[in-house]
C-alpha cells in the first residue's frame, strides 16, 4: 500500500484502516504500545495530536513505514502527461 497524505485526517484514516485490516483491537494495539485503548482511539480520530514518536511507533507496530521525499516538480507532471 503507498498512500499520500495531505492533511492530518488522511493519517487516522490510514492507521484504523490498517489496523482493521491486520485484526488488531484498538484494545490489543493500546496493550503493544503501553497506551490506553482511549489514546489509540484519539489517534485515529485527531491524527494532528500525535507525536512523531507516537506514529513512528504505531506505525512501526502496524508493519508500516514513513517514507518522506521530494514532490514531482510542474516539469515532471507535464512530462508524464505528454507522454499519455
Amino acid at each position: 500500500m503507498k498512500q499520500v497524505i495531505s492533511v492530518p485526517d488522511q493519517l487516522g484514516h490510514i492507521l484504523q484502516s490498517s489496523r482493521k485490516s491486520a485484526r488488531i483491537s484498538q484494545a490489543l494495539m493500546a496493550d503493544k504500545l503501553g497506551i490506553s485503548q482511549s489514546r489509540i482511539s484519539a489517534m485515529e480520530l485527531d491524527p494532528a495530536s500525535i507525536s512523531l514518536g507516537q506514529l513512528l511507533t504505531m506505525m512501526a507496530a502496524l508493519d508500516l513505514e514513513l517514507i518522506v521525499q521530494s514532490k514531482p516538480s510542474v516539469t515532471q507532471i507535464s512530462d508524464q502527461t505528454a507522454e499519455w
